[in-house]
């Protein structure tokens, strides 16, 4: 059964997230507020979350899923950027969007896309997201909580708990966040491609 959490969205409870980082630590799955509607969330290097995530959402082996970073210095440690990639990426964050750009070595090789070697990575602006991040120290390995056979994601954390009160160990409720997932785009080839129009403007790499 998912534990449930409260969360002020604007000035989160230190307790609070304290206790939902803990969850996180001990290789739990959490479903949490962004700037762009509810995500799934674990630890980096925590396989079953990696794969209970691939469960609840009927994912291939082709999915990106996305590293969600504090701040720019902890994103430039998992992703490569030559310096016209850094500007651009840089002018867009915090924000709702996400990059998909070659990994690293620091990123574990199973979350590498299996044919192109990259990873998705993002920094939020959501107070409740950014507070997490903080008390975590690292990025969460995340996706989207888009059920299989739901158009759109959910957008209220009572729903998620009676919906998914199994298959996570905490929902972090915060208030409705919408239901628009991020703008994706891939830097991987140098230029930018937009794979998915979102929350974030798709002009400003057009």
């Amino acid at each position: 059964m998912a534990r449930y959490f409260d969360v002020h969205p604007d000035n989160p409870q230190p307790r609070t997230i304290g206790q939902v980082v803990e969850i996180v630590r001990g290789d739990g799955l959490i479903a949490y507020p962004t700037d762009s509607c509810f995500a799934l969330g674990c630890q980096l290097g925590n396989k079953d979350g990696m794969d209970r995530i691939r469960e609840i959402r009927h994912l291939d082996s082709g999915h990106h899923f996305t590293l969600v970073c504090r701040d720019f210095a902890q994103l430039g440690q998992f992703v490569q950027l030559d310096n016209a990639v850094f500007r651009a990426v840089k002018a867009a964050t915090p924000g709702s969007y996400t990059f998909i750009l070659p990994a690293t070595k620091e990123v574990p090789r199973r979350l590498w896309h299996p044919r192109k070697k990259t990873v998705g990575v993002r920094i939020p602006a959501h107070p409740v997201t950014r507070a997490l991040l903080d008390a975590l120290g690292e990025p969460l390995l995340s996706s989207t909580l888009l059920l299989p056979d739901d158009e759109e994601p959910m957008t209220q954390g009572w729903e998620i708990k009676e919906r998914l009160d199994h298959a996570v160990d905490a929902v972090v409720d915060a208030g409705d966040c919408g239901t628009e997932p991020t703008t994706v785009v891939d830097f991987s080839g140098g230029e930018p491609e937009i794979v998915r129009v979102g929350a974030g403007d798709p002009a400003r790499f057009a």
